[in-house]
């Protein structure tokens, strides 16, 4: 079905879903805070579709929740409804889907949000889901609502890494868990276009969902670098290495930063680790700090408000991305619009987004904890050297990673969408 009536170049009606939209749940959140703010500065209307956790959302742009059964939510993760919570059949499918060890979110907010989008469709000229790709999503262009997707990467790569960690009953749990994912294949080969944030993810979009590489195009997103910028004013922490882990998962490599960092305090009586975000509780990560006994040494932060995060990774002397695999990094444009020297690995998108070895970070192979621990000492050994990659880091996160350029880069390809479908 193709849209009868026009619309505007300059004032587009998007609605923007986000399956999980706090900023504190990983890269969806601060995507769509930013990208909803940008678009609304540029002058169209954008109202965010959102499940639990909700979004922080900025000035000037409109907010729906779609409210799920929130059956992750802290302090009872993985909680059963009492029977007065259940409203629809939608909520009986994620309760099972949870009950059989699956992982139900992207296809039943997508089912709710598609509800919500029937009622209202005259109210929108294009939807803008992220990451989410349920089937609902495949009900809108028969409803008249062009649709187009972000995938930051595919969800495949953090299975395969998982995977080849575990044995036994915990293999066939994580296949049960990702089994969502052959659902966000089959939901990103029928749509007419994928933004995705790297020529990396890109390539992995295609491998792994079988999307053709015409109907992708590469955005790359960025941060605030007014907000998060250097301040000379703010003491630096002697030794302080700072990362972010939104996930304790093996494609964040933090177990092995946790181990490359045990020998650098072998011979920097200061080192100290920051990490943004938080242990799982008996984890690996958590048994490596007691192994090295590092325990004094290793603080863990978490829900930051951004100022807070500023003046973290402001405080400290390196910043450091061990991930196995990035689609992009966030974190590493943060800490580079900050200043910050930056040790970071080759996995993925991040060679993309840090730069070249030795001018704007000191890059090392995913994986390897001797090769990290190296690059971490020679930083914190040298600070003519922090000086120098840091201001290189800094200049390259302004002139290449902003969310206007993403949003005036984005709004392009909503009206090319718009045009095709009018056609």
């Amino acid at each position: 079905m193709t849209r009868g009536a026009a619309f505007d170049r300059d004032a587009l009606r998007i609605a923007l879903l986000c399956y999980r939209g706090n900023p504190f749940s990983g890269g969806q959140g601060v995507y769509t805070r930013n990208l909803s703010r940008e678009l609304a500065l540029l002058g169209h209307r954008v109202e965010v579709f959102a499940g639990q956790p909700y979004p922080v959302l900025d000035e000037g742009v409109r907010f729906t929740p779609v409210p799920s059964l929130d059956l992750y939510r802290e302090p009872d993760p993985f909680r059963t409804p009492r029977l007065r919570e259940y409203r629809d059949l939608i909520d009986v499918l994620e309760v099972g889907t949870m009950w059989t060890a699956g992982f139900p979110e992207p296809a039943t907010f997508s089912l709710r949000a598609a509800r919500l989008l029937a009622r209202r469709r005259d109210e929108f000229d294009l939807v803008h889901d992220n990451q989410c790709l349920g089937y609902g999503l495949l009900r809108l262009p028969r409803l008249g609502l062009p649709t187009i997707a972000t995938i930051h990467h595919p969800i495949q790569v953090d299975r395969a890494l998982e995977l080849a960690e575990a044995t036994g009953f915990k293999r066939i749990s994580l296949r049960r868990w990702y089994g969502f994912t052959r659902m966000q294949g089959r939901v990103a080969r029928r749509l007419p276009e994928v933004i995705t944030v790297s020529s990396s993810s890109a390539a992995q979009i295609t491998e792994h969902y079988g999307v053709r590489p015409e109907r992708i195009s590469t955005i790359p997103i960025g941060t605030d670098v007014e907000r998060f910028s250097p301040d000379a004013s703010v003491p630096k922490v002697p030794g302080r290495i700072v990362t972010t882990a939104s996930a304790d998962s093996a494609l964040k490599g933090l177990g092995i930063l946790i181990e490359a960092f045990a020998k650098v305090c072998a011979d920097h009586d200061t080192a100290g680790l920051t990490v943004i975000g938080k242990a799982r509780p008996g984890g690996g990560v958590e048994r490596a700090i007691e192994r090295y006994g590092l325990g004094g040494r290793v603080r863990f932060v978490s829900g930051l408000s951004e100022e807070e995060l500023v003046r973290t990774l402001r405080s400290a002397e390196v910043a450091c991305v061990p991930s196995l695999y990035e689609g992009f990094s966030l974190p590493a444009v943060e800490a580079m619009a900050v200043g910050l020297p930056l040790v970071s690995t080759t996995g993925g998108a991040i060679p993309e987004v840090a730069g070249m070895h030795g001018e704007t970070t000191l890059a090392v192979p995913p994986g390897d904890a001797e090769a990290l621990a190296a690059a971490l000492a020679k930083l914190l050994g040298d600070a003519d050297l922090r000086a120098l990659l840091g201001a290189a880091a800094r200049e390259r996160a302004v002139t290449r990673f902003t969310w206007r350029a993403a949003a005036i880069a984005t709004a392009e390809r909503y009206l090319a969408n718009l045009e095709a479908a009018t056609c």
